[in-house]
């Protein structure tokens, strides 16, 4: 709950604490595979992954925000004000907004590089005007700031037992990997908002361009060559989780259960696509919930036999039930 996880955080101002539930509700509308993840965390870091979760989604929602017409002249100042407030929160600790009090305070209590920041809202920014990439370098260097950053944020939070500079590059993989699982998972939706972020050179060696992307949208008729380039993204989408894998074994103990999960479930969305014919263009696939209820109980178990070896057999393993029952609801 809400109020257990702000004071295991040692988080007692009553705005402050408002801030970090703002940015809890976010996670828990929007990133459900996400959300999951984390309540398998120990409790007195959940509050700051919700609020690095909750910045990422404020301004990913300025950026999308396309039902109040808004033009992306006016989206821009937006993120512009944004920037503004977080370098400001960063410097004194304010902030207008919720999210950005929040995201500050864990920035703060964690050491999170603020350059980290920075680079995200450099790539949001680019989201404005840019709407496909022409190679798949071009679209890692977006993602550097959109995704990469967002897993380096979160390891001073998850905490190493190897120095933090050798676990890094497995974490920005990991970040890569989840974006690109959601651009597979996302195409049809991104098409409907002006972008293709699968890379040019990749559609073009299947034979396909944005133009027969859309006829598919629209037609909701498939394409041989259209699944071609989606099988080759999954396994591109699928070697950047290789690269990322060795890094959860780099992790605080305490944290690997977790971020398994999120490696189960968001490669799970990869087997989703591929059993339902690759046709991301018509439906949106998902991790099935019987499928998240046996991942998380499988995260719940390693919880437990960590917490058991880690006391020996002073205490029994119902000692995590809390943390266990939550995570399970």
């Amino acid at each position: 709950m809400t109020r257990r996880e702000l004071d295991a955080a040692g988080i007692t101002d009553p705005a402050l604490r408002a801030a970090y539930a703002r940015c809890r509700l976010l996670n828990a509308r929007h990133g459900r595979t996400y959300f999951l993840a984390t309540r398998l965390l120990p409790v007195e870091r959940r509050s700051a992954v919700h609020a690095l979760y909750g910045f990422a989604r404020w301004a990913d929602d300025i950026v999308d925000d396309l039902r109040r017409g808004r033009t992306p002249a006016e989206r821009d100042r937006l993120l512009r004000s944004l920037e503004s407030d977080l370098a400001h929160a960063l410097r004194t600790g304010g902030g207008s907004e919720p999210v950005v009090r929040a995201v500050a305070d864990t920035a703060g209590r964690y050491g999170i590089d603020h350059t980290l920041f920075a680079d995200f809202l450099a790539s949001m920014r680019a989201d404005l005007d840019v709407t496909d990439y022409a190679t798949y370098a071009d679209l890692r260097a977006y993602m550097h700031g959109s995704a990469a950053v967002i897993g380096l944020q979160m390891l001073p939070v998850l905490g190493t037992v190897v120095p933090r500079a050798e676990a890094a590059p497995h974490a920005a993989a990991l970040g890569v990997a989840f974006q690109l699982t959601n651009f597979l998972r996302d195409v049809g939706e991104d098409l409907d908002r002006g972008r293709v972020y699968l890379p040019a050179d990749l559609l073009a060696a299947h034979g396909v361009d944005r133009p027969l992307l859309e006829w598919s949208r629209r037609t909701g008729l498939g394409d041989a060559r259209i699944q071609a380039a989606l099988i080759a993204a999954e396994a591109l989408t699928r070697e950047v989780y290789r690269e990322a894998e060795p890094g959860i074994a780099m992790l605080d103990p305490r944290v690997r259960p977790c971020i398994r999960a999120a490696f189960t479930l968001y490669g799970g969305i990869l087997d989703a696509i591929a059993e339902q014919q690759y046709t991301v263009l018509h439906r949106r696939a998902a991790v099935s919930a019987t499928r998240r209820a046996a991942v998380a109980a499988a995260g719940l178990v390693q919880i437990a036999g960590a917490r058991w070896r880690a006391r020996g057999a002073r205490t029994a393993p119902d000692a995590v039930a809390p943390e266990c029952e939550e995570a399970a609801q």
